[in-house]
């Protein structure tokens, strides 16, 4: 990816903020109308608005179109890899509802993981499989899907479960070695790995544990909407689909590959070719439904698995609460946030074409008078280009290369800038609902990023953690300290 900003010296920070503010505005009214529906196209176009301003600010400044759309192109050429994972999930998703392996994990699910203890074991599972796999997609693309459905089959607020789902995928997502972000960030910063792993726990521990403690106090106390009779959606779930453990072969095979460093397209295609499989094997009853026929061929077994892979599939179930959790709409069901990335990345180049991120970190940069005066600056540095370059991998390498000579001149450890970097960067880029990350989350758990949002505690706390640390001079290393 290029990562290089655009500088233009003749724009100020009031022509720079002159985008951001409107597509602020606009983006408030537009989902103040619309609601949860301002993801299915509203917010787009306001997003192409936005980009709209930024591209007539460009022009009084004497920035060529052509220059404007070699950076739309540049930027949404960066985000090909996250649109074939984003497809290569719904399909996944799909493969793995008709071949019983959400089922199977819902209903096992079910019977070990009560209301009381479900958000810390959701937290605490999450957790687990990132780190192991250090993707938070790939654990929301597979562990998340199944516990947002036993969420639903609970009663629990959708929004909750995948506050629990995200909290969890970031810290692991955060600390794993294995992490593109966690080894982007000491890159950038000028720090070894695991010195930057090592004191990065500094702040990222507390703010885990504060979230914990918040999701089984919410466990203990949440009313659930309405008594749940287990035994009932079990029976159900049985009477729709062949329930056995070895389904879990699959997601075991999948989350083994992603440790084993296997590119995630690749593992996920994997995980959907053998959930097909396992679908003819376990389900072919399911495929013949999907196929609209009675007894299976090859025909209609190819037919059956590509719909699911391709479209909206719904399993029939006469219980209400299973009937969202046995629909999945494949491939398709990903082109609305597919749409979405694009439309952002636009908004992006044309921001980064006319020199308006350059000029907002510079603008930060300067406002960095004190030690808390810098960290401050690198969070809403971060915080800004989340929000206006759409993507969290130049949320971490822009304010990386603008601050890392601010720390080394106050005399502070460079993994001071890359922990930062990751509290700040890393994390809060799901909570913008046109950022890639905010984008994709919302898209494979089925949770709108606003009604996720007030419960991915950890993501929230993050900066504030690392602020906190700053102002009271807690455990801030010293350049002096590592001679």
């Amino acid at each position: 990816m290029d990562t290089n900003i655009k500088r233009n010296k003749e724009l100020s920070i009031t022509e720079a903020l002159i985008p951001v503010v409107a597509l602020i505005a606009m983006l408030g009214y537009n989902v103040a109308v619309y609601g949860d529906e301002a993801l299915s196209g509203s917010n787009q176009f306001v997003l192409l608005l936005g980009a709209s301003v930024a591209a007539i600010v460009g022009f009084f400044n004497k920035v060529s179109f052509e220059k404007m759309m070699e950076e739309v192109a540049d930027n949404i050429k960066s985000t090909v890899g996250a649109i074939l994972i984003l497809l290569m999930v719904g399909a996944l998703a799909g493969t793995w509802l008709v071949s019983g392996i959400i089922p199977s994990m819902i209903y096992y699910g079910l019977q070990i993981l009560s209301p009381a203890i479900f958000l810390p074991a959701t937290l605490i599972i999450c957790s687990i499989i990132s780190i192991a796999t250090g993707s938070s997609w790939t654990t929301s693309a597979t562990v998340g899907i199944a516990l947002i459905g036993v969420g639903g089959a609970l009663g629990f607020d959708l929004g909750m479960v995948a506050g629990a789902v995200i909290s969890g995928a970031y810290f692991g997502d955060k600390l794993s070695p294995m992490s593109d972000t966690t080894n982007l960030a000491p890159a950038m910063a000028g720090t070894d790995l695991f010195t930057h792993i090592r004191y990065m726990t500094l702040t990222t521990i507390p703010t885990y544990l504060f979230t914990l403690i918040i999701f089984i106090f919410l466990g203990l106390s949440v009313e659930i909407n309405g008594n749940v009779d287990i035994a009932s959606l079990l029976s159900d779930i049985e009477a729709s689909f062949t329930i056995s453990p070895w389904l879990f072969l699959v997601p075991v095979i999948v989350i083994g590959l992603i440790i084993k460093k296997t590119e995630p397209l690749i593992a996920l295609l994997i995980g959907t070719l053998l959930a097909a499989i396992f679908a003819i094997l376990f389900q072919p009853h399911i495929i013949n439904q999907i196929a609209g026929v009675d007894q299976m061929t090859f025909e209609s077994g190819y037919k059956g698995v590509m719909d699911a892979i391709t479209g909206k599939v719904a399993i029939p179930t006469n219980n209400k609460t299973l009937a969202d959790l046995f629909t999945s709409g494949g491939m398709q069901k990903m082109l609305g946030t597919i749409w979405l990335i694009i439309c952002a990345m636009v908004f992006g180049g044309i921001m980064d074409a006319i020199g308006a991120l350059s000029r907002i970190s510079q603008t930060l940069l300067k406002m960095a008078h004190t030690t808390f005066g810098l960290f401050a600056s690198t969070v809403g540095s971060c915080l800004a280009l989340n929000i206006t370059a759409s993507d969290q991998y130049l949320a971490i390498v822009v304010p990386g290369k603008m601050f890392a000579k601010a720390y080394e001149d106050k005399g502070l450890a460079p993994e001071n800038l890359s922990r930062t970097l990751e509290d700040a960067g890393t994390v809060t880029s799901v909570l913008i609902p046109w950022n890639t990350c905010g984008a994709y989350q919302s898209g494979t758990l089925g949770v709108s990023t606003l009604d996720y949002l007030p419960y991915a505690f950890f993501n929230l706390m993050s900066p504030f953690m690392t602020l906190i640390f700053a102002a009271f001079n807690i455990k801030i290393r010293q350049l002096a300290d590592k001679k």
